[in-house]
């Protein structure tokens, strides 16, 4: 089976390797051509455009921003809808409005085509090892035939309704990271200005209740000032944008979600859209002039 995968940034660079590593074939399309070129180097055929892809291959996946550039891939001029083979399959992996996954969906099925909303968790790190989680939406005949291919990249792959809830999932996913990454800025710094070591403070409750993944993995970021980004604060605003979105239009109230993106909106104008969303902690420095664990 020939595998067409349409973006190559952080996430979706690591994965398509995965993919080769596999032995899956690809034809791979990304507007960076050092991306691309990357990719090729390690197995992968170019293609000339997107809809070289729809005609090429039988399953497609996309891995892009958000909502808009999803969709200009898909349904825009030029764009996958024009070219896409009756029985193709679509997995969109790219973490987006449920209800833009809804509407290309529906427009796949008038050609004959179907589609899964498959975005992921586990950042750069995860995407590199393999072991991303996938919260999938769509039919269960197609996800158990796109199972075995998305567990070549990730270690988690899980289907949570039709279409639109693998993205529902991943806006609830990114609501709780937001959050405890905001607690722990909290709670770090708290204990930097009492004059506890926030490092011993990480030890002392990694393992008990309050202990997480999470906190695994950003308290070391936090306290050492490392803030290259595994997840940009940019692409955090655009989920929590979207969960906002989504709970506005389901009747669900979202406060915390609306107070720690009023936190990276005010990180986004200090400049540090590209940093890791661990930034967040610097949002907790700035309102107390104190770095947390270092000088």
């Amino acid at each position: 089976m020939r595998i067409g995968f349409i973006g190559l940034g952080i996430m979706g660079k690591p994965m398509a390797k995965n993919l080769l590593k596999a032995g899956y074939d690809l034809l791979v399309y990304d507007i960076n051509k050092d991306a691309v070129k990357e990719v090729v180097g390690a197995g992968a055929k170019e293609a000339a455009n997107v809809g070289e892809i729809g005609e090429k291959c039988e399953l497609i996946m996309t891995m892009l921003p958000d909502s808009p550039q999803v969709k200009e891939v898909v349904l825009g001029g030029g764009g996958l809808i024009e070219t896409v083979r009756e029985g193709a399959i679509l997995i969109d992996m790219s973490s987006i409005n449920p209800v833009a996954s809804k509407e290309i969906s529906a427009e796949f099925e008038k050609k004959g085509a179907k589609m899964l909303d498959a975005p992921v968790s586990g950042g750069e790190p995860k995407a590199i090892d393999g072991t991303l989680a996938f919260m999938v939406g769509g039919p269960q005949d197609v996800f158990d035939k796109c199972k075995p291919i998305l567990e070549a990249m990730g270690s988690s792959v899980v289907r949570c309704g039709d279409i639109g809830a693998g993205n529902t999932t991943k806006l609830a996913n990114q609501i709780i990271v937001a959050v405890n990454i905001a607690a722990l800025s909290e709670a770090l710094m708290l204990a930097e200005k009492a004059g506890v070591e926030p490092q011993l403070v990480f030890e002392a409750i990694r393992g008990g209740l309050a202990g997480s993944t999470v906190m695994d993995a950003k308290a070391p970021m936090i306290i050492g000032g490392n803030f290259k980004p595994g997840f940009k604060i940019d692409l955090h605003i655009k989920d929590l944008n979207n969960a906002l979105s989504a709970g506005h239009s389901v009747g669900s109230p979202l406060p915390l979600t609306a107070q720690v993106m009023e936190m990276l909106q005010i990180l986004r104008l200090d400049g540090c859209g590209q940093d890791d969303h661990s930034a967040i902690a610097k949002y907790y420095e700035k309102l107390a002039n104190t770095k947390i664990g270092r000088e």
